[in-house]
């Protein structure tokens, strides 16, 4: 499938596209609208340019547009990634790189300036008009005085899940590494949705905190979340897209909107991390997941129970005033968190992930295919191929279980409890021979009226060696009718 748009894989390329298309036609495809109302919001998409994939404006007709809607609705997401062949570069990736840190160096540079330092170093550069779009779609610009532009005022949500806000805080160390915590806070009622520590900064942390928010709380409206790089990474951008969440990103350099997200973190630092202070309460936290058990208790049983100071309400309390809410389908949540990569199926029908061999359809030798997997589990995996389901790979060879970025640390040594489970049996077995033993009437037992000819030691009579029938015999002794070679055989 080759390199397209700016070095970036084919695969890579289509996703962005239809990640776009969505996007685009997200308000649109309301099924909550009526005709008259999705019609005027189509006619006002097609009107104005818009900023597409690689920054360029483009517009979009309406007869497209309700393509797109019909085919989302069809499909999904999915349906409106298109297929990669007819991708080809306009922009190489280092030339605009190169005008974005020239732009990044100097914020007031305008995109003309940009252009003509490029040119003046051998650099063959874009348009002008080209650059101010391409950082106008990465936030860049500036008004003329060199201030960026104001975005929000003060704002709260109507109604629970119509707003979840994002961010990433830093911790302490915990096991000699850093760590940071993930969360997202419901705008409204002021619950914290989501949740997760972690030992990185990174999409599956993030995803995690996200995932676990989205299957006890619901799925809200919007994500509103700045441009750290786990917050556009294309695993969360799929996610969102799936499961039809509008995604807001932060301006730079801009805390507008934030606030409520950043009070919280103020409380965690002051209420829950203080109590981590000391070198003898932190020593008594071993590993992530000790750190998880005693944030998940403050959060449940104190933050969220706490009347809030400007709600006035507890926060799930006032989340749950409407009584609980609409729960996503697993499946749905299973899909919207599949990461993909892309493998070339080898001649023997194979492809590899992380260590891991896949048996595939033969009839993909040879051919680049997307393979879609829960990074939790690497044991089952899809095979696409040119946007079309080609079935799960069967596990060949499974070294690895999750993703290599999984924290999977040892598990701690497990103190000895000085009990000899062994010396125990053993112990107990003796004893009830002693007992059964010393219930035998020996003489009752040896009696000419009880003894028979034929009698083969059953029932419990000890044998002319004195061994009691169902205890352990030794090799070279005489059992109950047979008996024992040398070697341990049967004679």
């Amino acid at each position: 499938m080759g390199r397209n748009r700016a070095g970036r894989s084919g695969t890579d390329w289509a996703r962005e596209v239809g990640l776009f298309r969505y996007a685009l036609i997200r308000e649109a495809a309301d099924p909550a609208l009526s005709g008259a109302e999705r019609g005027r919001l189509v006619r006002e998409l097609a009107q104005v340019e818009h900023a597409g994939p690689d920054g360029r404006r483009v517009r979009v007709s309406r007869v497209t547009l309700d393509r797109w809607i019909r085919t989302w609705r069809a499909g999904g997401f999915d349906a409106l990634v298109p297929g990669v062949r007819g991708a080809v570069p306009r922009t190489d990736a280092h030339v605009l790189e190169l005008a974005v840190a020239l732009k990044r160096e100097n914020p007031g540079r305008t995109a003309a300036q940009v252009a003509a330092i490029m040119a003046a170093n051998g650099t063959n550069a874009p348009s002008a008009r080209t650059l101010q779009r391409h950082f106008a779609r990465l936030e860049l610009t500036t008004r003329p005085d060199g201030c960026p532009p104001k975005a929000f005022g003060r704002f709260e949500a109507e109604r629970r899940n119509e707003r979840w806000t994002g961010d990433a805080l830093h911790g302490p160390k915990i096991g000699g590494a850093k760590v940071y915590l993930f969360a997202f806070l419901d705008d409204h009622s002021r619950v914290v949705v989501g949740y997760r520590w972690g030992h990185g900064e990174d999409t599956l942390r993030l995803s995690g905190a996200l995932r676990a928010g989205l299957a006890a709380r619901g799925i809200p409206e919007t994500v509103y979340v700045d441009n750290g790089s786990a917050f556009v990474s294309a695993p969360f951008l799929r996610a969102l897209a799936v499961l039809g969440i509008r995604l807001i990103h932060s301006r730079p350099g801009q805390p507008a909107g934030r606030g409520k997200i950043e009070r919280f973190f103020r409380t965690v630092r002051e209420q829950f991390l203080i109590e981590l202070a000391s070198g003898e309460a932190l020593a008594a936290v071993p590993d992530i997941d000790a750190l998880n058990t005693l944030f998940t208790a403050w959060v449940e049983t104190v933050y969220h129970h706490r009347t809030h100071s400007e709600t006035g309400q507890a926060p799930l309390a006032r989340f749950l005033a409407d009584g609980p809410p609409a729960l996503p389908a697993p499946g749905l949540l299973a899909e919207a968190f599949r990461w993909s990569e892309a493998r070339t199926v080898t001649k023997t029908a194979t492809i590899s992930l992380h260590g891991n061999v896949y048996q595939v359809d033969a009839a993909l030798v040879g051919r680049k295919v997307e393979v879609v997997f829960d990074p939790m589990d690497l044991t089952v995996l899809a095979v696409r191929y040119q946007g079309r389901n080609m079935g799960i790979a069967v596990p060949h060879k499974i070294g690895r279980h999750v993703h290599p970025n999984v924290e999977t640390p040892p598990p701690a040594p497990v103190a000895p409890t000085g009990i000899d489970y062994l010396h125990l049996i053993a112990e107990d077995h003796q004893k009830r021979l002693r007992d059964e033993a010393g219930r035998i009437d020996y003489a009752t037992l040896t009696s000419s009226d009880h003894h028979d000819e034929d009698d083969d030691g059953g029932g419990g009579a000890p044998r002319e060696d004195g061994s009691i029938p169902g205890q352990l015999e030794l090799p070279g002794t005489t059992g109950a009718g047979h008996d024992i070679a040398a070697d341990g055989g049967a004679v």
